[in-house]
């Protein structure tokens, strides 16, 4: 159980930060902007969830709740020494990804096609979770980036490109099953 008794320490006014290994790094190291990015990712859920209702509200319920264990994932390096940790670490696992995929399947059976590329629109909820979608390739391309130098769990990776897939399909079902999309018409304004 976390438990937050006092919010602000001093400890990071200097520019560093603690990783949850208690490693100390800047707070402008690629670890911190995956996870940061994460965070940020987390809170545009919050904000598309303002426009969310029944089962897509409780679908983004449990990716806000798996985008926290991401964040802790991407926030303890060395995963090398997992098994020597006081507590065991907590990592994103594949049946996360499973279940972003069956939902997936499971929302875009019923959308036509696409003839078109869509813009970020239409009701409330989709433009949220466009929104969503872009933040989340964010911080899947800033954790590729760190995975090219550090260690990091290939199913937090997984997940946050799963993520991104999701939240088209979900703008899609906002706007009316497809219905409403926003269609980009290629040189329109010339």
């Amino acid at each position: 159980m976390v438990v937050l008794n006092k919010i602000y320490t001093r400890t990071g006014d200097a520019g560093e930060t603690a990783l949850s290994d208690g490693s100390r790094v800047a707070k402008h190291a690629l670890r911190v902007a995956a996870y940061g990015t994460v965070d940020e990712t987390n809170a545009t859920v919050g904000l598309a969830r303002l426009h969310a209702e029944g089962e897509i509200d409780a679908r983004l319920a449990l990716i806000q709740n798996d985008l926290f264990d991401l964040g802790a994932d991407l926030s303890r390096p060395d995963m090398d020494r997992d098994d020597e940790a006081e507590y065991p670490p907590l990592r994103m696992v594949q049946a996360q990804v499973d279940r972003l995929e069956a939902e997936i399947d499971e929302m875009n059976a019923g959308l036509s096609p696409l003839k078109s590329f869509i813009l970020p629109g239409g009701s409330a909820l989709s433009a949220q979770l466009h929104l969503v979608r872009t933040v989340s390739r964010r911080a899947e391309r800033l954790a590729v980036e760190l995975a090219a130098t550090e260690p990091v769990n290939p199913a937090a990776i997984k997940y946050l490109n799963r993520l991104s897939d999701w939240c088209f399909v979900a703008a899609r079902m906002a706007n009316a099953g497809g219905a409403d999309d926003v269609l980009w018409v290629p040189g329109a304004n010339r």
